[in-house]
């Protein structure tokens, strides 16, 4: 990426986008050549890339899709009522993820849910932590982690075969198996991040851009083939309300 972005340099590029938090933290050595807008980055603040979300300062600012953990967890309640033990699966340098997991194990706690740690630093090592917690856990849950989502068909292949429902922290790792989520809506993401870059380009300052986080309107993601197996033998009890499979933010994936 430093390679990428020193040939911007050269180039004199008028701004860059960066997108996902190991891009936005490679650019950031390069923001007194060009203004940096990145995108799809969990945590800015906790990764280093701005000191406020509401005054990035340097040269850089941009769109967080921050997970919304607190809504996920009572998705959880609602479609899982019984569950009380959550196997949390992922990679630990995964440093998105572990600030989101932080969060959900904290409002988990708060709702009197137990959280159990699974990891591994590859598919196999995961595939061997994802067994472990079907095996002991209600449900399991995966925060924002490259390494999980690149192998979500295979893992959520474990969770579906025990029958454990798999909640996620995006729409496309419930497109690639698990059960569902609450997120934010990807190509509106691009859109604003566009709408920020628009702005750069004409002359507006990066540190008085403020970073935007999508906290509200967000969208209930269900993926219909996995929600057609729980139905026939989920482990624990399986809820859907009425409320929320008319929602006009359900969105079911095939």
């Amino acid at each position: 990426m430093n390679t990428i972005f020193s040939q911007f340099q050269s180039e004199d590029a008028a701004a860059v986008v960066a997108i996902t938090t190991a891009a936005a933290q490679s650019a950031q050595n390069f923001t007194d050549s060009y203004p940096v807008i990145f995108s799809a980055v969990a945590d800015p603040v906790g990764a280093g890339i701005v000191k406020d979300l509401e005054h990035p300062e340097g040269n850089i600012t941009g769109t967080s899709f921050e997970v919304q953990v607190d809504q996920i967890i009572d998705l959880i309640m609602e479609l899982n009522p019984d569950a009380k033990t959550i196997g949390a699966l992922y990679t630990p340098g995964e440093v998105n993820g572990v600030s989101t997991l932080n969060r959900f194990k904290t409002y988990a706690k708060e709702k009197g849910l137990e959280v159990i740690d699974g990891t591994g630093t590859d598919l196999t090592t995961l595939q061997q932590a994802a067994q472990m917690l079907v095996e002991k856990c209600d449900v399991l849950f995966s925060p924002n982690d490259n390494i999980v989502a690149s192998g979500m068909t295979a893992l959520a292949s474990i969770a579906l075969e025990n029958q454990v429902p798999y909640y996620a922290a995006s729409d496309s790792m419930v497109q690639d198996g698990a059960f569902a989520t609450v997120g934010i809506d990807y190509e509106e993401l691009g859109r604003e991040t566009a709408r920020m870059t628009v702005e750069v380009l004409k002359g507006k300052v990066p540190a008085d851009i403020p970073v935007k986080v999508f906290r509200d309107n967000l969208s209930i993601y269900i993926n219909q083939k996995t929600l057609d197996s729980l139905e026939k033998d989920c482990r624990t009890k399986l809820v859907l309300p009425e409320p929320v499979m008319k929602a006009d933010n359900l969105k079911l994936l095939d």
